[in-house]
């Protein structure tokens, strides 16, 4: 990048999804900072669907999956409606998503939306369940943005996404109550171990495989279904206390959900946690290779002030070392699509209005042809943060591809290259760059070549 960028450019790159023509570019620290002081009005103007609608579509694909196998001759049909309905509303989710990126004001809102949502991952493990994350995102991840950590925590955790993605719902003490009638069923770990190793200590932290095993215990109980929602199921835990990193938590009769809060609060407290999470904010902001003093800064304000996530991210923004000059970090494929959008402003309609076909074209198999697929990371870690992962010749091409069929597609909203190169990058464009946009043969090439470029590859 340029290397001496202004601190608007570097706000608005860093901590938000670009720079439009359409919204001013957060001046310093404190307009980031008052981002969160506002109504979130994008969450409003482009809702995501919840749990409850999981539920209903759930207890229809089961209804119309019953009626099949009893010889309904109408049953397909009725499986196929839901199924259309259920591949709709994730596309409504994907445009809803890359409307807020692209078109809020409040871009630290939206990086820090998407931030939480690929730390605590979900994914949907079957078609009935698609509208799961987005049902996360909305109700375990978007009203905990400018709360506490510990708060965020127990919302992730017991949230039906969550449980279902790593099996929770069917982990049953081994001397519980229900295990002693059912033949195979027993302890998952799968949701202990993530919530320790990711979600909050870290994996290079102090606690053992006892450890897991036995907060996996505590987290039996813990249920959804269609029927009934959330639910604890006190016949569903293990009997007797569990010793976690060090302190004892539940061994009442009948097991309490309040055992499993009460853990998680000491976890989200934990020096560990402050750590991990200072450390995962400053890459994923920053730099792949953040400066200590930064991390170490953000973990102080995080354990000074009880988890509170606004004063973790002040912290953040306060400290010298998180306004390095941009080109640290690669865009992912998100990023690249929703700022490009942000940059080319087209009339919201556009977002809005697309129908199922062009939002598959033009953006849920493009961000599959870069490496990204929507809502679809490889595993519980969520999508990696180093630009190696994501700056490679063939993900480059399709890059570069898509940046030219979108300048197509707008091209009769474009402005003159030579502007747009200052609207999409200010001064982090590179001369080389704001001199190959001058001499671009049409506004689709030179509005193409910006989106393709190095510069704004990387932010």
């Amino acid at each position: 990048m340029a290397g001496a960028e202004n601190i608007s450019t570097i706000a608005a790159i860093h901590f938000g999804y670009g720079l439009s023509p359409d919204q001013p570019a957060p001046r310093d620290a404190q307009a980031l900072r008052s981002q969160l002081d506002e109504p979130d009005s994008a969450a409003v103007r482009w809702p995501l669907r919840g749990t409850e609608f999981m539920r209903q579509q759930m207890r229809d694909m089961y209804a119309a999956q019953k009626a099949q196998r009893e010889g309904d001759q109408t049953a397909q049909t009725r499986i196929r409606a839901t199924r259309d309905i259920l591949n709709t509303q994730v596309l409504n989710g994907l445009r809803a998503q890359l409307a807020r990126a692209s078109l809020s004001p409040q871009g630290f809102r939206e990086r820090l939306h998407y931030f939480w949502c690929d730390h605590f991952t979900v994914t949907a493990k079957n078609t009935v369940t698609a509208t799961a994350p987005d049902a996360f995102a909305k109700e375990a991840i978007r009203p905990h943005l400018t709360g506490t950590f510990a708060q965020m925590l127990r919302a992730a955790v017991t949230h039906p996404a969550m449980l279902m993605y790593l099996d929770q719902t069917r982990s049953i003490g081994p001397q519980s109550a229900f295990a002693q009638k059912r033949k195979k069923v027993g302890l998952n770990e799968n949701l202990g171990r993530e919530v320790l190793e990711l979600h909050t200590l870290g994996v290079s932290a102090t606690y053992t495989q006892t450890d897991v095993r036995e907060f996996s215990k505590l987290l039996t109980g813990l249920g959804f279904n269609a029927q009934q929602g959330f639910a604890f199921h006190p016949n569903w835990a293990q009997p007797g206390a569990e010793l976690v990193l060090g302190r004892h938590y539940g061994g009442e009769t009948p097991a309490k959900l309040s055992d499993i809060y009460a853990a998680l609060d000491d976890i989200a407290l934990s020096p560990a946690t402050a750590h991990h999470l200072a450390h995962k904010l400053a890459v994923h902001f920053v730099a792949d290779q953040p400066d200590p003093d930064l991390v170490a800064h953000i973990a102080s304000a995080y354990s000074a002030h009880n988890s509170d996530l606004r004063a973790t991210y002040a912290a953040m923004l306060e400290h010298p070392a998180a306004w390095v000059p941009l080109g640290g970090k690669a865009r992912q494929p998100w990023d690249f699509i929703a700022a490009s959008l942000r940059a080319i402003n087209p009339p919201a309609a556009l977002i809005d209005s697309l129908d199922d076909k062009k939002t598959r074209s033009r953006f849920y198999a493009p961000l599959r042809a870069m490496g990204q697929p929507n809502h679809k990371p490889l595993g519980p870690n969520g999508w990696a943060e180093d630009a190696t992962a994501w700056i490679t010749p063939q993900a480059l091409a399709t890059r570069i591809n898509w940046s030219m069929r979108m300048a197509a597609l707008h091209e009769r909203h474009l402005p003159d290259p030579r502007q747009f190169v200052q609207t999409a990058l200010g001064d982090a464009a590179s001369p080389t760059l704001v001199q190959a946009a001058a001499r671009a043969e049409s506004k689709r090439k030179g509005i193409g070549l910006v989106l393709a470029s190095a510069n704004f590859n990387r932010r």
